[in-house]
């Protein structure tokens, strides 16, 4: 893998693993948003929403990972950490700016339904936004006199962000919530939005922030001369270690200690999320091995292709989906029509996405073929 990024290609395992959370991502919202009250009761619609617990720390996580490989690739071009931590920041103010845009437009689509203070809703785009900030700031900051000891304090500094994220999270959300701080602000830490109380829905800084420094710690650690030896090893490793945590997580959840007066395990407690980190590293094992030595890369892979253009699937399909253009009526469905819905949807995405990649391919192929004319 490192040897991919060196040479700026794509590592496959990477956009396979983001493609499987656009297909949970799709068939969790279209289940949600089509079908009606009475086919909710229905044991698919309980598998569907667990499966939606997954895309979210997927998204961040491997935004994390993401940061880490890009910093490595800067860092192999002999660029200074100043220049890497720009770049990185420029990425993430870029994502955080479309995701005000995307709230711009999913307020001007809804108008007149719509109350203006959607347009300051936390989402995923606004946290992988601010978390790439956060983390280029942080890899300025570890950034040692070579790179085996930068890659080491990133790896360190990750996995204690992660962790310090994850034990302010319930505090935040309860007993010492920063209520002083104009609810567009506090929303971002807690994501109180404009209710009483913090709504598990949203998307806030504490504890979803933290799935970034995960990610960021586990792409250093890939990077390690070790890593780099023995990758089948190192991702074995990582499995292993996403299994442990799992077991941890239970047997934490499960001890009469609590170390908070408000202990909350599916939304904010550091049970989960330690639980849901030990699923992550697990999927990313497993993916590995599967692009490696599985069907995957045999041919054309769908989730392969989507990951490629996750941003892109994950704006447009919102609208066709929960949106004025929704293709089914909301609420009014059955299972088979909202699953025939949901066919629709992953193909058409799964187009548009293939054209999206064509088009740049092919924006490439000018350049290249006007270059050594523009330089005669």
């Amino acid at each position: 893998m490192a040897d991919e990024i060196q040479r700026g290609r794509r590592i496959a395992h990477i956009d396979w693993m983001r493609g499987l959370a656009c297909l949970l991502m799709f068939q969790t919202h279209c289940y949600n948003s089509w079908l009606s009250p009475q086919a909710k009761k229905s044991a698919l619609y309980g598998w569907s929403q667990l499966g939606g617990t997954l895309p979210a720390p997927l998204f961040i996580f491997l935004a994390g990972l993401s940061v880490a490989l890009v910093t490595e690739r800067l860092r192999g071009k002999g660029l200074d950490r100043g220049a890497i931590a720009r770049q990185c920041m420029l990425r993430g103010g870029e994502i955080f700016g479309l995701a005000i845009l995307f709230r711009v437009q999913e307020y001007a689509l809804g108008i007149p339904y719509a109350p203006w203070t959607d347009l300051l809703r936390v989402d995923v785009l606004n946290i992988l936004g601010v978390s790439m900030v956060l983390l280029a700031a942080l890899c300025w900051l570890t950034a040692g006199n070579g790179t085996a000891e930068s890659r080491a304090r990133g790896i360190w500094a990750g996995l204690a962000g992660a962790a310090v994220i994850a034990m302010l999270a319930p505090p935040l959300w309860t007993t010492h919530r920063l209520s002083f701080l104009p609810w567009p602000l506090e929303s971002y830490l807690n994501g109180v939005h404009t209710f009483n109380e913090p709504q598990p829905w949203l998307f806030p800084l504490f504890p979803w922030c933290a799935f970034a420094f995960a990610g960021l710690a586990t792409g250093f650690f890939l990077f390690t001369d070790w890593a780099r030896r023995r990758a089948a090893a190192a991702y074995a490793g990582i499995g292993a270690a996403g299994v442990a945590a799992a077991f941890v997580s239970q047997i934490l959840d499960g001890s009469p200690f609590r170390l908070y007066r408000i202990y909350d395990y599916w939304h904010t407690s550091p049970n989960f999320f330690l639980m849901r980190c030990g699923i992550l590293l697990a999927i990313l094992a497993l993916v590995y091995a599967w692009c490696r030595w599985g069907w995957a890369r045999s041919g054309f892979s769908p989730l392969i292709q989507l990951g490629q253009t996750s941003l892109l699937v994950y704006w447009v399909h919102i609208e066709f989906v929960y949106g004025r253009f929704s293709i089914l009526p909301k609420g009014q469905c059955g299972v088979w029509t909202a699953t025939a819905g949901l066919a629709a949807i992953f193909l058409a995405m799964l187009a548009l996405s293939a054209l999206r990649t064509r088009w740049k391919q092919k924006k490439a192929i000018v350049s290249l073929t006007a270059a050594p004319s523009e330089a005669k």
